[in-house]
C-alpha cells in the first residue's frame, strides 16, 4: 500500500473523474408495451340511446313499433351500421303467446367494432311495414323475400313484387296456413310414408306414427317417455 496515497483515494478516469470499482450503472427497464382493450359489443347503451326497450331474446333485439323503425334505422346509420338481413316469422301456431301473429327482425351490424342489433317489429295479419329502402339500399331484395313468401308488405318500396315463387303462385309459403302439397313416399317391401302423419308427432296434435304427441316438446308430459320404437322401425 502507497503510504503517501489516501486510503480512500478512487481511481480516475480519462477525464479525471473518481471512478467507482463497485457500482454499476442503473438499470432502465424497458417499458411494455400496453394492448388496446378490444372494443365493447354490448349495445344496451346504444339501444337507450335510440329510447327503444330491449327485448327478452338469445341474441341483443330491441322492440320498434313501425312508425318509429325509419327513425331508428336512420341513426343506427349515422353510427356506421348497415343493413345485413330481414327476415319475418309467422306465430300463429306458436305455443307461447305473443303479442301479434307476425315478427319483422332486421339484422344490424356494425362493421368496424362488431356490434350486432337486431330489431322486432310486431305486425297483424295484413298491417303495413315502412320500407328501409330509403336507409339502406340492401333492403331491396330482402324485403322482396319477406313480401313473397309472408306476405308483409312494405310501404315506399320502389319494386315491391315476389322474388322466389312463380307469379301464379296464390298464397305466401312460410306462413303456417300454407298447404303443403306433398306426395306419400314409397320405400321398400311397400310401405309408404304419409307426410301428415310423419309431421302429427311434432306438432303434438295426435299420435302420428310413432304414438309419441311431443308433450316434451310443449313444456308438458315430463311423467311421461315416448314409446320404443319396434325393432326395424314402424310397422
Amino acid at each position: 500500500m502507497d503510504p503517501l496515497k489516501p486510503a480512500d483515494a478512487r481511481p480516475m478516469g480519462r477525464e479525471g473523474v473518481a471512478q467507482s470499482s463497485t457500482s454499476a450503472a442503473p438499470v432502465v427497464p424497458s417499458p411494455v408495451p400496453v394492448t388496446p382493450a378490444a372494443p365493447s359489443r354490448d349495445v344496451s347503451a346504444l339501444i337507450r340511446e335510440l329510447g327503444l326497450t330491449e327485448d327478452h331474446a338469445a341474441e341483443p333485439t330491441a322492440l320498434v313499433t313501425p312508425g318509429d323503425l325509419h327513425r331508428a334505422a336512420q341513426m343506427l346509420k349515422d353510427h356506421g351500421f348497415m343493413l345485413m338481413d330481414c327476415v319475418g316469422i309467422d306465430y300463429s301456431t306458436y305455443t307461447e303467446a305473443r303479442p301479434k301473429r307476425f315478427a319483422v327482425l332486421h339484422n344490424i351490424y356494425h362493421p368496424r367494432d362488431h356490434r350486432r342489433l337486431f330489431l322486432r317489429v310486431w305486425l297483424d295479419d295484413g298491417e303495413t311495414l315502412p320500407s328501409l329502402y330509403p336507409v339502406w339500399r340492401a333492403a331491396n331484395y330482402l324485403e322482396r323475400e319477406v313480401y313473397d313468401l309472408l306476405g308483409v308488405t312494405f310501404t315506399g318500396h320502389p319494386d315491391l313484387r315476389k322474388v322466389l315463387t312463380p307469379d301464379d303462385l296464390e298464397g305466401h309459403p312460410l306462413r303456417k296456413d300454407f298447404p303443403l302439397g306433398e306426395t306419400p313416399t314409397l320405400f321398400r317391401e311397400g310401405r309408404h310414408l304419409d307426410p301428415a302423419a310423419f309431421r302429427a308427432g311434432l306438432t303434438g296434435r295426435d299420435a302420428g306414427l310413432t304414438g309419441y304427441r311431443g308433450e316434451l316438446r310443449r313444456g308438458r308430459g315430463d311423467d311421461r317417455l315416448p314409446p320404443v320404437m319396434p325393432e326395424g322401425g314402424p310397422k
